[in-house]
């Protein structure tokens, strides 16, 4: 039996995000064609591959046989694909970055402008998101994330430890004790589906009975009610060269063990042999460099291996 990719990548969609629909979305296919291509698969395949319900589709047992082969050849389509451009003779064209709502917004989209100008060949696509993009799918090139990876396909290009602080406005702090603690403070924090995300886990820790008076499922406008005084916010705010003014003001509280943040920027091993990859992660690392704690930064060319 002879499966295409653009079959696979077809099931692959619509197994993990469990619907047609979304996969159609996704895929950027309309509905009709997708469930069309499902039924010839299927077809093809001799069985159903999906059981269909009001809440969307859900693995057969056939089904969950083909998804771990189906995702190590997507995987492995993205192997070729990089491949295919590290043939490239000069950095030119598009660039992926991923990274969570606030370090899109404060750090990567100003940066953006930089890459801009030092070299007009390149550009990037910054991709705003709470859920991490599959690297080595070629979902995206290059991510900054709060934990290391886990594939051993994956590499940490630059590792770097900031110090978190509890932010407040204006507003905010004149309503306060002279000596707040953490108890004392109205807090800006995650809402579901995003309720694991830190601060929330170790603010629950460090406070019994820990209620937020204000949660959002989006960072930005978290952000922005700290800023109009709802409430502090916990939040690693490093000072780089594309630092904007800001309304909040540092508390000075302990934090404990949520008193520093480690992010990576992580890569496909085999995406820093694209030229452009390569090029914008040396000048992600060389932006990132007077924000480490260590005083040697790591290049690219002598990449930590993921663990």
């Amino acid at each position: 039996m002879d499966i295409s990719w653009d079959e696979v990548r077809l099931f692959l969609a619509i197994a993990e995000l469990g619907s047609v629909n979304k996969a159609a979305k996704a895929l950027k296919l309309g509905q009709p064609t997708v469930s069309r291509r499902l039924a010839a698969l299927e077809y093809s395949v001799g069985n159903a591959l999906f059981r269909r319900s009001a809440r969307g589709v859900s693995l057969t047992t056939v089904g969950e046989r083909l998804l771990i082969p189906a995702r190590k050849m997507a995987e492995w389509a993205g192997e070729v694909g990089r491949a295919a451009e590290s043939r490239e003779q000069s950095p030119r064209g598009l660039v992926r970055i991923t990274s969570s709502p606030w370090a899109c917004f404060d750090f990567l989209a100003p940066f953006a402008a930089e890459v801009a100008t030092r070299h007009p060949g390149l550009r990037l696509e910054i991709l705003s998101s709470v859920d991490y993009l599959d690297l080595t799918r070629g979902e995206a090139d290059l991510a900054i994330r709060m934990r290391p990876p886990t594939q051993t396909e994956l590499v940490v290009v630059k590792e770097l430890t900031l110090t978190t602080e509890v932010l407040v406005a204006e507003s905010l702090l004149a309503r306060l004790p002279k000596r707040p603690q953490l108890k004392d403070l109205p807090w800006v924090a995650w809402a579901r589906p995003h309720e694991l995300i830190p601060p929330n886990p170790q603010l629950e820790r460090l406070i019994p009975g820990f209620t937020p008076a204000f949660t959002s499922d989006n960072f930005l406008v978290m952000i922005a009610a700290a800023e109009a005084g709802v409430g502090a916010i916990v939040l690693a705010r490093p000072a780089h060269r594309f630092s904007r003014p800001s309304a909040l003001r540092t508390l000075p509280i302990p934090l404990g063990e949520a008193a520093t943040t480690t992010i990576y920027v992580v890569a496909a091993r085999s995406a820093l042999d694209v030229p452009r990859i390569r090029r914008v992660s040396e000048l992600l690392v060389e932006a990132l460099g007077p924000l480490s704690s260590a005083p040697k930064p790591v290049r690219p060319k002598n990449l930590t291996r993921a663990k």
